[in-house]
């Protein structure tokens, strides 16, 4: 189900205007499930799935040790990645829960832009 988490997230992002850059970029330090781009900006996506919200929402589980992570991935692409170096960049989370009500969308999207301040 993550990799259709992810999905459903790339799709809704691209919906609003992002591009998609790399997928499930990998470095010794993490991982980030979406790298993106605006008219302006690197976006770095987490992306979480729920089932339901009983312990909280998706959003509500990067805590600080998975910013931590997030953020030396996403300095490795940058070092890596000397174009996309010179934008500002930004942590955004898409928390997926699936919708088990009948009759309504399959799943409720999340999107926190900017979702936690990273000190590059």
């Amino acid at each position: 189900m993550g990799r259709e988490a992810e999905e459903l997230a790339c799709h809704h992002l691209q919906k609003h205007g992002l591009h998609l850059l790399e997928r499930n970029y990998h470095c010794k330090r993490g991982e980030i499930d979406l790298v993106m781009r605006d008219a302006s900006s690197i976006i770095f996506v987490e992306v979480r799935y729920r089932r339901n919200h009983h312990f909280g929402s998706g959003a509500e589980s990067v805590d600080r040790h998975k910013q931590a992570k997030l953020t030396a991935a996403a300095l490795h692409y940058l070092q890596s990645n000397t174009a996309a170096a010179k934008s500002p960049a930004r942590f955004d989370v898409v928390s997926v829960t699936v919708n088990t009500v009948p009759g309504h969308a399959p799943a409720d999207i999340q999107w926190i832009q900017n979702a936690f301040d990273a000190s590059f």
